[in-house]
């Protein structure tokens, strides 16, 4: 058995979904998807986990503060290794840049980016372990 760790570069770290009705919203997932909301304190307000045994899978958030300039979509976070290095290549590629980049305090720093064609999604750089 190889003891080498598999790369998260690359693969899909999470799911946020950002809406002005959160509080709502994790309702209506919480029914349909038998997900757990778990609060997520933002100082006056929570956002929301939604776990499944404990365990988060998603975010339901509110459209406030540092998250009242994302798009009101389900938002997949794409891990980089340089997230700098990706945003470069994201326009110099056709892609653009759809905020600055944002911090996610001791987990990391992402940003939100268009592709050519309109899709929207966030590039995430986890802080090294």
């Amino acid at each position: 058995m190889s003891d080498t760790k598999k790369s998260i570069y690359g693969t899909i770290g999470w799911f946020d979904l950002t809406v002005p009705n959160a509080t709502e919203v994790k309702d209506f997932y919480a029914k349909v998807t038998e997900w757990k909301p778990e609060p997520v304190s933002m100082g006056d307000y929570d956002d929301y986990n939604m776990t499944v045994d404990g365990e988060p899978k998603a975010g339901v958030c509110h459209k406030r503060g540092g998250n009242s300039d994302i798009p009101s979509q389900w938002m997949m976070y794409i891990n980089v290794r340089d997230l700098d290095k990706s945003r470069s290549e994201c326009t110099a590629n056709g892609g653009k840049l759809v905020t600055d980049i944002k911090s996610a305090g001791s987990m990391g720093r992402y940003c939100f980016i268009e592709d050519p064609a309109g899709a929207v999604c966030a590039l995430f750089e986890p802080k090294e372990a």
